[in-house]
This record gives structure tokens, C-alpha cells and sequence, in this order.
């Protein structure tokens, strides 16, 4: 029935300091950066591999009133509407140390799983993002 999923969305409060964060220094790329008035629809994906984009979606119109907007933007502040998701490496620790050389700010250092070795940080807006180095 379905063939891919596309597009993720995490809410972000200011998508020019999101894209600084994950352009400037996750070294993800932008996939769309369109103005389409009352919103700007903002993507970035792994470099070179089109066809899974994360939306960088500031709360607002058109999708929910300026109350609501102002209800998740508080949420997100406060770190309780923090999204998630997992990127994969071929070097976890050799990641962790290029992130944290940029002043990426972890939840958790590189940590052997069953699974393979992976850490934790948050985007500034409370954001969870796993780095994960999957055992072949």
C-alpha cells in the first residue's frame, strides 16, 4: 500500500537558529525553504540522501490558532513537546567528538547497546536526537 515515509516534523521556535543548528552544525542540508506567507515550510535531510526531510515547523497558522500556537510554544520552551529521532553513523565515537567539538551539548556519551553503540543530545529547542552506530 505505502511506499515511503517522507517527512517528519519537529517543532522548533526560531527556524533560523534551527537551521544553524542543523545545517551549521549537524552538517545536515537544507531540502526546502519555501515562503508560502503565513508559513515557512522548512526541511533538511541528510546530505546526499533525498527522500526522508525532517520539517523544522515553527507553532503557528495555518495549521492551529494563534492560542494554540502560544499553548505549544510555551510546551516547547519548557522541553515537554520535544520530538525525536535517530541518525545513524558508520563512527559513533568519532561523531560524538566532531559534534561536541562544535559545541553540540549531549545527554549521554557514547554507550555499547546490544544493538551497537550509540548517544544522545537535544537541538535547543529540547529536540532528542540519538546517534547510533548499528551493529552489523
Amino acid at each position: 500500500m505505502f511506499n515511503a515515509i517522507t517527512h517528519s516534523q519537529i517543532f522548533v521556535l526560531d527556524q533560523d537558529e534551527a537551521l544553524d543548528f542543523y545545517v551549521g552544525k549537524l552538517g545536515l542540508e537544507v531540502s526546502a525553504d519555501i515562503d508560502f506567507g503565513g508559513m515557512r515550510w522548512l526541511t533538511v535531510q541528510v546530505p546526499g540522501q533525498p527522500g526522508r526531510e525532517i520539517m523544522l515547523e515553527r507553532p503557528g497558522g495555518p495549521a492551529m490558532s494563534e492560542e494554540t500556537a502560544e499553548q505549544v510554544r510555551d510546551l516547547v520552551t519548557k522541553g515537554a513537546m520535544g520530538g525525536w529521532f535517530v541518525l545513524t553513523t558508520d563512527d559513533c565515537r568519532k561523531t560524538y567528538e566532531t559534534l561536541l567539538a562544535k559545541g553540540v551539548e549531549f545527554t549521554e556519551e557514547p554507550t555499547e547497546r546490544p544493538y551497537g553503540i550509540d548517544c544522545g543530545f537535544r537541538d535547543p529547542f529540547g529536540n532528542r536526537i540519538r546517534v547510533t552506530q548499528i551493529r552489523a
